[in-house]
């Protein structure tokens, strides 16, 4: 299949074609003795990842374990919909989104009234899972993944209040999930994402800090894709978030109103990503983080800040 990509170590990138677009979202399969899938991508996704994974020999009996690194639906939206094709595999995420897993309803009122129409394109609904299948982690936990391998999480934070990292004691691979920013394979480009409700500036800025000091050979980005310079782009991760903090907070001292805060910030970053400069891809990369989120989560954030 031309969506899975060997990256050693028995991991497996699978480009989840999310809403019909490649190289948007990973999920990542580790096929050991417990074989574990990473981030399940949208609802309307869920059909390729199932079949990526029967194409490298998984089964529905045989999956072990799903993970994500937070409940966003680019990340999880398609959690219910996996859970129902894999019926052995126990759910993992952490606690503090465990209960939208097993009631998504207000998560999903939410979803729409950010992206209205576009929701049921870009991510479709995602299905309720049971209680009993999901497991709860703390700020940090172990999955098993079989024969001595785990994979260690580590609440990180900054993007959304229940995000995680996991690192993978055979490999060094850690996963970023949305906690380092967007990755852009093709140019090297990393930007941030902030979007409301949940950004604040210390909060991430202390998670890249600790996906540093954990030491991983290589990350692992949702979007997208693995990158081996770890120190640098995670040093580029942090610059990011200064610099549209720090726009954001001179048009929101000078009185802009949220379009003309998003026109200035745009304006004065865009010269920083080469990806804006070619048509398509520079429409997925505002797919993935785009102008008008992250200028809104810095402004939410400032507004929350306040003393």
């Amino acid at each position: 299949m031309d969506n899975i990509t060997a990256l050693g170590g028995d991991v497996y990138e699978i480009d989840t074609k999310m809403a019909g677009y490649a190289g948007i979202t990973a999920g990542y399969l580790i096929l050991g003795d417990r074989p574990c899938l990473v981030e399940t991508g949208t609802s309307t996704s869920a059909p390729v990842v199932r079949d990526a994974l029967a194409a490298l020999g998984v089964g529905p009996d045989d999956l072990a374990t799903v993970v994500v690194t937070h409940i966003h639906l680019d990340h999880a939206g398609g959690v219910g919909d996996i859970a129902g094709f894999f019926p052995s595999a126990q759910i993992v995420v952490h606690e503090k989104g465990a209960r939208h897993l097993a009631d998504p309803s207000r998560l999903m009122a939410s979803a729409r009234m950010v992206w209205g129409d576009q929701l049921d394109t870009l991510f479709g609904e995602m299905s309720p899972t049971e209680s009993e299948r999901i497991v709860a982690l703390g700020d940090t936990g172990a999955i098993d993944l079989g024969n001595g391998r785990t994979l260690s999480s580590h609440y990180s934070p900054g993007h959304a209040k229940h995000h995680v990292g996991l690192i993978d004691s055979a490999t060094g691979d850690l996963y970023v999930g949305d906690a380092a920013g967007v990755y852009l394979p093709q140019t090297g480009d990393v930007r941030p994402a902030t979007p409301p409700p949940d950004f604040d500036l210390d909060t991430a800025l202390n998670s890249i800090a600790l996906f540093k000091a954990l030491g991983p050979q290589r990350l692992l980005f949702s979007h997208y894709g693995p990158v081996g310079a770890v120190e640098d782009t995670l040093d580029r991760s942090a610059e990011e978030l200064r610099i549209w903090v720090d726009l954001t907070r001179q048009a929101h001292a000078e009185g802009m109103d949220l379009d003309h805060a998003v026109a200035m910030v745009y304006e004065r970053t865009k010269d920083r990503y080469a990806v804006l400069k070619e048509d398509e891809r520079a429409e997925q990369f505002e797919m993935l983080s785009g102008a008008p989120s992250n200028v809104a989560g810095i402004l939410h954030w400032l507004g929350r800040a306040k003393p």
